[in-house]
């Protein structure tokens, strides 16, 4: 049996994400204090390492501990939206500013998925492919597995135009009970990131109602019981 821990960064971490506006050694400490104080080191992560190219938002791949450090301490050899993982001990990392870090959790079958939801990637219905992903891979009853969402842009800063104006969460909570997992086993984080101090809000900053452009981080890492 595994046991599934979630952690989320927040302002007081410093940014998460290597940037124009912050040198790559500040990012690094961050990251490092971060993880430390979560029992998690560099080495174990693996960067979801997310791309605004092409056309195609529902990137997912399954990894293992021969990419331990990819987009961490090694360049990285994919370009996901989303990382699952079966292994103990492989912490899986995505820097976020509004969007949605996703974790799906398997207990039955010691798998974790996490995933990357913004407007592109609900546009695609990322939420329900997702899942479907976790399914084909793992075998995974869609009874067993449990969504965490974490904090993200409201629907009052951050309207979603082509679902209604509704918000993000309330999209994504849609795009999962489609795919079939359980109203219950579902859990969204209330807060907003547009309004909440404690979190960086891409958004909010190029309306200059944020002085930081920064990067809060998810980190989903199985352990064995």
């Amino acid at each position: 049996m595994t046991t599934l821990q979630i952690a989320c960064s927040t302002t007081l971490d410093g940014s998460m994400k290597i940037g124009d506006s912050f040198h790559p050694e500040e990012i690094g400490a961050n990251r490092e204090k971060f993880l430390k104080k979560n029992d998690m080191t560099l080495e174990q992560m693996i960067l979801v390492p997310l791309t605004y190219t092409g056309d195609n938002y529902r990137r997912y791949f399954t990894v293992g501990k021969d990419e331990a450090g990819e987009g961490i301490t090694k360049p990285s050899t994919k370009e996901a939206d989303g990382l699952l993982t079966t292994e103990a001990g492989l912490s899986l990392f995505l820097p976020l500013a509004d969007c949605i870090g996703t974790v799906l959790y398997d207990a039955k079958n010691g798998a974790v998925m996490l995933t990357h939801l913004g407007r592109h990637n609900l546009e695609q219905e990322g939420g329900r492919t997702s899942v479907e992903y976790m399914v084909q891979q793992c075998g995974s009853d869609l009874r067993d597995i449990t969504a965490w969402l974490s904090p993200a842009a409201g629907g009052v800063n951050y309207p979603l135009f082509g679902f209604d104006n509704r918000s993000m969460h309330d999209v994504a909570i849609e795009q999962l009970l489609s795919a079939g997992v359980l109203r219950e086993n579902i859990t969204a984080s209330p807060i907003d990131t547009t309004t909440d101090p404690k979190y960086f809000s891409h958004s909010q900053f190029l309306k200059g109602e944020k002085d930081s452009d920064g990067r809060f981080a998810v980190v989903a890492v199985l352990y064995e019981d």
